[in-house]
C-alpha cells in the first residue's frame, strides 16, 4: 500500500464529488433535516426525541453514505474508470483506501454538522460526551461507506444500486433495537440482531445517552462497528478484480 497513491486517489474523489453539488447537498443536509424533523414530530414530548434522536443520528449517517458510495462507486466500475485505473501501478488497497478516505472526510464533515445541530439546536440530551456521540456517528458513516464500495460491484446500474438497500439497511434497521428492545425480540431475531453491524452502532449511541463515562459496553461497540468497515472494505477489495476484469 502506497500513501502517496492512495492521497492521490482521494483527491480525485473529492475533485469529482466537489463539482456535484447535489450529492453534497444529500450528504451534508438530509441527515440534518430529517433529524430536524424528528425533533418536531416529537416537540410534545422531548424524552422521546432524546432516546430515539442519539440512534438516528448514527443510522441517517449510514444511510446516506450508503447511497452515495455505492452510486458514485457503481459509476466508475461501469464506465471503465477502474479498469484503467487498475491497469496503472495502482495496488486494490490503494484503490479501496483512497476512496474510503475520501467518503469518510466527507463522513467527518456530515457527522459533525448533524451532531452538533442536534446537541446544540435542537436541545438533544445526552448523558455522555457529545465526543464519544459524535465518534459513533463517525464509525456509523464509515460502515455506511464500506457497504457501499462492496455492493456496488454487484450492481448493473443506478437502479440496482438503490434496490440493495432493502436487502442490506432495512433489516438492520428493524432489528437494530430502534423499535424495540432487541432482547424482547423472537429469540432467532435476537439472533440474527446480534450479528448484525447497526445493532451496536444503536447500543453504542444508547451507551452515551445514559452514562457519563466510557463503559466497556461502548468499547465493544465501537470496536464492532469499526472491525466491520474494515472487513467489508476488505470484502470491496476482494470484487475490484471480478468486476473490471
Amino acid at each position: 500500500m502506497n500513501a502517496s497513491r492512495t492521497l492521490a486517489t482521494a483527491a480525485r474523489v473529492l475533485a469529482q464529488l466537489r463539482h456535484d453539488r447535489r450529492t453534497i447537498a444529500l450528504l451534508l443536509l438530509i441527515p440534518v433535516v430529517m433529524i430536524t424533523l424528528l425533533r418536531f414530530v416529537f416537540d410534545a414530548s422531548p424524552r422521546t426525541f432524546d432516546s430515539i434522536g442519539a440512534s438516528l443520528l448514527g443510522i441517517f449517517p449510514l444511510i446516506t453514505m450508503f447511497l452515495v458510495t455505492s452510486i458514485a462507486t457503481l459509476r466508475e466500475r461501469t464506465s471503465g474508470t477502474l479498469e484503467r485505473l487498475l491497469a496503472m501501478p495502482l495496488a486494490k488497497a490503494d484503490l479501496i483506501a483512497g476512496y474510503a478516505l475520501a467518503f469518510g472526510a466527507l463522513a467527518v464533515v456530515q457527522s459533525a454538522l448533524a451532531t452538533g445541530i442536534s446537541l446544540w439546536l435542537l436541545d438533544l440530551d445526552v448523558v455522555g460526551s457529545p465526543w464519544l456521540l459524535l465518534l459513533i456517528a463517525l464509525l456509523d458513516a464509515l460502515l455506511g461507506t464500506a457497504l457501499g464500495l462492496f455492493v456496488s460491484a454487484f450492481a448493473a446500474s443506478e437502479f440496482q444500486a438503490v434496490q440493495f438497500m432493502p436487502a442490506v439497511i432495512f433489516p438492520q434497521l428493524l432489528l437494530c433495537g430502534l423499535f424495540t428492545p432487541r432482547d424482547t425480540m423472537q429469540p432467532v431475531l435476537e439472533a440474527i440482531s446480534n450479528v448484525l453491524p447497526m445493532s451496536y452502532a444503536v447500543d453504542g449511541m444508547n451507551e452515551v445517552l445514559r452514562h457519563t463515562d466510557v463503559t466497556a459496553t461502548f468499547v465493544r461497540d465501537a470496536t464492532i462497528v469499526a472491525a466491520c468497515a474494515l472487513l467489508v472494505l476488505a470484502l470491496g477489495a476482494a470484487t475490484l478484480r471480478r468486476r473490471t476484469a
